[in-house]
């Protein structure tokens, strides 16, 4: 009954010690994953604050120049927080966690060794119990034969002499058990009282004081968090002045002019309508009244293709090619047009001085490999430097083709602005920016012509062969079989201009119709 009755409370007191150190475990680990979490918030912010500080110090808005200064340096500030933050947080804290870690690891085997050590003198206490239990009762079983032996007549001397030196070795082996099982039991109680009130008291106060210490340095690095941000104040003050100031000295007015000079369309406003008198024999000509404001001051030209006669754009008559305009630009503005050919004359220089720079040095490594084999094949350098002759030739003809735009607007403008009444319209503008042409660029005799702004007439049919989504801006989408008027032949550029109706219009690849030209139309013939 005491055997027993020991054995459960010491099974009791193992449970109950194992209980706590699941318990120590999971609260310690709870604790060094609030110290990864709080780690993880403060690298965030970390990230945080030096993406706004690139958003804020990187902007293009020129109207606030001087609030783009001043966050510059507020943007400096967060880069300066987001320093900090790292170098006395977040490094302090990842090699806090390490040694923390460590530590906690280093408790936690020493409980586990303890335990383990404890259990397995347990374990030769219960053996050596459960061996003196057995012992005694083969001494008893072994006496009781004796006993048996001794009292029957029947057996010899031997026997019972036999059976008593049998007894009094099983007895012997129950005593040497007995002094076994004592020893081990005197070594448990020892063990088992230095276990509770040494070992596992002294690991426990280890865990309390790693878990105090993890608890200051998190206090210590919470305020330095807030230490962070209040050395910056002072200078985010000093900022956010700076950008008041800025906005105080905004001025409207400058600003409406900068827009004036901007959109300016350059247009000469019309003259006074003349009285035209309705009497017998004569006949009202149409006024601007009957037709539109876009219309050319005056009357409508009739054109003989059954074409639209261009316009003005009026400031307030919204332009329908607007963001799909035609290549010259000639939609826009005179003044908003000169800019933008002059923009893309310069854009088109770059383009070409790009794939000069690019051939130079393709030319300079074809030399090289001619002097030295072993580096590569010369011939190998051949194809691309085709390619880049070919490009600055087409970059250099779109230089040229813009240039004529330009002069042939510079030419409209000057002869404008010396003709007798001063006027301007874009009928005249087209007709000398043609005959500029013309004069100047054979070889773009059609280019810049009333093409974009009038119903062209048909040259011919043609019946698709292929079908073509037409994605692409200029472009029209065909089904295979479909009719279609020709009405702008291929220029040895691919493509073939096409009308579906009045209204719809646009390229389709020259390989993709079976395109049939009218005998009388320039450079008829038939192609595949």
């Amino acid at each position: 009954m005491l055997y027993s009755f020991l054995h459960r409370s010491l099974s009791l007191s193992l449970l109950c010690l194992q209980d706590q150190f699941d318990n120590l475990e999971k609260h310690t680990q709870s604790g060094i994953e609030f110290v990864e979490r709080y780690t993880k918030f403060v690298k965030e912010r970390s990230e945080i604050e030096i993406n706004y500080a690139k958003q804020i110090k990187y902007t293009s808005c020129r109207a606030f120049l001087s609030t783009l200064n001043e966050l510059n340096d507020y943007a400096g500030q967060h880069e300066v927080i987001a320093e900090n933050l790292t170098s006395q947080i977040i490094t302090e804290l990842l090699r806090y966690l390490t040694e923390l870690k460590a530590e906690r690891k280093s408790h936690f085997h020493d409980g586990r060794k303890a335990q383990q050590h404890i259990e397995c003198s347990w374990k030769q206490l219960e053996s050596s119990k459960r061996r003196f239990e057995r012992d005694c009762k083969e001494a008893d079983r072994a006496q009781q034969y004796f006993e048996r032996m001794d009292a029957d007549i029947n057996v010899t001397k031997a026997d019972v002499e036999k059976a008593r030196q049998q007894a009094q070795m099983r007895h012997q082996m129950a005593a040497d058990s007995k002094s076994e099982y004592s020893n081990f039991l005197t070594k448990f109680n020892q063990e088992q009282n230095e276990h509770y009130y040494t070992l596992i008291p002294n690991i426990f106060q280890k865990l309390q004081e790693m878990e105090e210490r993890r608890i200051e340095r998190v206090g210590v690095s919470m305020k330095t968090y807030a230490e962070v941000d209040r050395e910056v104040l002072p200078i985010v003050g000093k900022c956010l002045d700076g950008m008041t100031k800025a906005a105080e000295s905004i001025e409207p007015k400058t600003d409406s002019k900068q827009v004036v000079e901007s959109y300016k369309s350059g247009f000469e406003p019309p003259g006074d309508v003349e009285f035209e008198d309705y009497g017998p024999g004569q006949s009202m000509k149409r006024t601007v009244s009957e037709t539109s404001l876009s219309n050319s001051r005056g009357e409508v030209k009739e054109r003989p293709s059954g074409g639209k006669s261009k316009g003005k754009l009026w400031p307030f008559i919204k332009n329908k090619n607007k963001g799909s305009g035609p290549e010259d630009f000639s939609h826009l503005p005179p003044e908003q047009r000169r800019k933008k050919l002059q923009a893309k004359i310069d854009d088109l220089n770059k383009d070409i001085q790009k794939e000069m720079d690019q051939k130079d040095a393709l030319t300079k490594m074809k030399g090289v490999y001619e002097k030295n084999p072993q580096m590569g094949d010369p011939a190998s350098v051949d194809p691309r430097l085709v390619e880049m002759a070919m490009n600055i030739e087409k970059l250099q003809s779109e230089v040229q083709k813009f240039e004529v735009s330009c002069y042939s607007y510079c030419v409209c403008v000057c002869w404008s602005l010396s003709s007798p009444d001063g006027s301007y319209t874009e009928e005249q503008s087209s007709e000398t920016q043609v005959k500029v042409a013309i004069a100047n660029t054979p070889e773009f005799d059609d280019e810049f012509d009333d093409g974009d702004e009038e119903t062209l007439p048909t040259i011919g049919t043609c019946k698709a062969i292929y079908q073509f989504e037409g994605h692409n801006e200029g472009t029209i989408s065909v089904t295979e079989g479909e009719l279609l008027y020709v009405i702008e032949e291929d220029k040895g550029d691919g493509w073939t201009r096409v009308r579906r109706n009045e209204e719809e219009e646009g390229y389709v690849p020259t390989s993709y119709v079976e395109v049939l030209l009218e005998t009388n139309a320039k450079g008829a013939m038939t192609y595949i």
